[in-house]
């Protein structure tokens, strides 16, 4: 999954692909690095990453994807436009194996200029952040209530927009896209977009102060870390005054205001963040040990059993198994002492996911939770962020226990 060169009209220096079509995926990309740094003699990953930051617009912008020809795909205006802010994660895991602090005084700018964008345009005056739901890369993840329809009746879900959009015979894929982006602002999900408040966005942010703390203080950019710690501290607060339930023991997103109780494995980002007090990080590890939760046959869907849309067989994220949400709780586990839960989680996804390699030959896009198959439907041949599995959660986890 290596391409590049001189056949290709943009991207002429080789790099790690997501896998997935010609164009390139950030947090794809982002999550193939946490594998493809063990092997940074045969594997392009820095210059996976700098074709995203190459791309870059003076105020911090980095599109989620880009075509082959370097265009982005989406419009700076949608909140569709952004991925869940991963660079820094992605920077810090490679300096975790190889210590180039040269690597990091190059790419700080980026990061400390990415990060200003995200916060500019997408932290709400509770300190919160709204984005996305298919932008944050959950695709379908439910995020309004069960059965909520807008003001004007549209019920129309962004899954049935592009049923619609598929059927427009003749059209180009440049016309579906931009119907797309026109008509995706009155679905049920463009409407809850500005007003929600994400949790594992929110999160995402939090670590991203950290992880640039982290780099500020190894490259001696030591003005900086007071307003990283400051922000951090900020969204801490909000979140767990916000977003945290204390009779169900987890965070919620919320709409309008209020607390939606749906629970989805981005939520899990809390961990990462620093977000979660120590007087409730049990009550919160325990969803991830109940079988009628997050515990399944293979471990971590990225809906919740209990959920009223959850889909045992997958259906993409209201139920499927993926590596990158699954190397996330593992990291998270690690990061907040809990590093025996995530063993045990670690070797059930593994050899669940190694029972389906040697059944097809391959590694796939998902899985479904509650059967030892991939996901219904997931992409095949897919290292890809699934990678992950065989290679990171095997050597960080399971190799040396």
């Amino acid at each position: 999954k290596v391409r590049g060169g001189e056949d290709e009209p943009f991207f002429k220096a080789p790099f790690v692909d997501a896998a997935f079509s010609d164009n390139i995926f950030l947090w794809d990309t982002c999550f193939i690095v946490c594998f493809a740094k063990y092997h940074l003699d045969e594997l392009p990953v820095y210059q996976a990453l700098d074709n995203f930051y190459d791309r870059m617009e003076p105020d911090g912008f980095i599109c989620r994807e880009y075509r082959k020809d370097g265009r982005p795909l989406w419009s700076k205006e949608h909140p569709v436009s952004i991925n869940p802010p991963l660079l820094a994660f992605a920077e810090t895991e490679l300096y975790s194996v190889k210590k180039d602090k040269a690597r990091l005084k190059k790419v700080y700018p980026v990061l400390k200029k990415n990060f200003e964008f995200h916060v500019n345009r997408y932290q709400g005056e509770d300190n919160l952040f709204w984005g996305d739901t298919l932008g944050m890369g959950m695709d379908n993840i439910p995020r309004f209530p069960p059965g909520w329809k807008t003001e004007e009746g549209n019920g129309m879900t962004h899954h049935e927009l592009g049923e619609k959009l598929g059927k427009m015979g003749g059209a180009t894929g440049e016309q579906r896209l931009n119907q797309f982006i026109a008509e995706y602002v009155n679905t049920l999900q463009g409407v809850w977009n500005k007003q929600g408040r994400l949790v594992d966005f929110s999160a995402q942010m939090a670590m991203y102060a950290l992880q640039l703390k982290f780099i500020a203080q190894e490259i001696g950019e030591t003005n900086h870390i007071a307003a990283y710690d400051s922000f951090h501290k900020q969204v801490k607060e909000a979140l767990n005054e916000k977003c945290w339930n204390d009779q169900d023991t987890f965070y919620y997103d919320l709409g309008y205001g209020e607390q939606i109780k749906r629970k989805h494995i981005g939520m899990y980002w809390t961990l990462l963040g620093g977000l979660v007090p120590d007087d409730k990080l049990d009550a919160f590890l325990a969803h991830l040990t109940d079988p009628q939760e997050f515990y399944r046959k293979i471990p971590l869907p990225a809906l919740s059993a209990d959920d009223p849309d959850y889909k045992g067989w997958g259906d993409y994220w209201l139920g499927g198994v993926w590596a990158p949400t699954s190397y996330m709780v593992l990291k998270g586990l690690t990061l907040n002492g809990r590093h025996e839960l995530a063993l045990e989680l670690a070797e059930k996804t593994h050899w669940a996911i190694a029972e389906v390699f040697e059944a097809t030959g391959t590694f796939w896009e998902n899985y479904a939770p509650d059967l030892i198959s991939y996901g219904m439907p997931a992409k095949k041949d897919f290292c890809g962020w699934t990678g992950l599995v065989p290679v990171a959660i095997y050597k960080e986890y399971l190799e040396e226990n």
